[in-house]
């Protein structure tokens, strides 16, 4: 589904925009992905609407096969990247789980702004961003998601969160269809 609106009280959401994820071998490049999230950031801020920069700072506890181990990461890892030009207006969480909603008061937060939609981008597609697009639904926001604004680091992921999974959390398009509507 296209992104057909903006709601007057729509935030931001930046995923995992952090000093690891510029090592990361993305399915798209990277400095196009920032790019296009600092590009929304901009005129998020320049609308006066909420910016919510998210980093992650841990996993979740349980046995996987694929555990993530925080002990290999290099110091700082966790840093949001500078090019987001973090303001004091920006609401930023620090998460433990793949979503930025889980125990981090975000809904609560959005809520009190009367925010009523967010825009979801970031890294990666599959897990950070499509956990936090599900957790936004499920807590009755409008989501939408532009897809140039975000990567993964498998193609196939990547392509299944786009073409099956976001269709039925909300709109998907892109930057500049995001950034026209906010200009109307």
């Amino acid at each position: 589904m296209p992104v057909t609106t903006i709601d007057p009280v729509t935030a931001l959401v930046v995923v995992d925009l952090q000093s690891a994820a510029t090592a990361m071998p993305t399915v798209h490049p990277f400095d196009g992905v920032l790019a296009n999230a600092v590009k929304l950031a901009d005129a998020f801020r320049a609308k006066q609407l909420p910016v919510v920069l998210v980093n992650v700072a841990g996993g979740a506890p349980g046995r996987t096969e694929h555990g993530f181990g925080v002990a290999d990461l290099p110091a700082g890892w966790q840093e949001l990247l500078p090019d987001l030009g973090r303001q004091p207006g920006d609401k930023t969480v620090t998460k433990h789980t793949w979503g930025a909603f889980h125990g981090t008061g975000l809904a609560e937060h959005l809520r009190e702004l009367g925010v009523t939609q967010v825009v979801v981008c970031g890294i990666s597609t599959a897990i950070g961003v499509e956990s936090t697009a599900r957790q936004a639904h499920e807590h009755g926001f409008h989501v939408t998601l532009p897809v140039d604004a975000m990567t993964d680091l498998d193609v196939s992921m990547h392509d299944n969160s786009v073409a099956k999974i976001f269709p039925r959390l909300g709109e998907t398009g892109t930057t500049a269809e995001i950034l026209a509507l906010l200009a109307a």
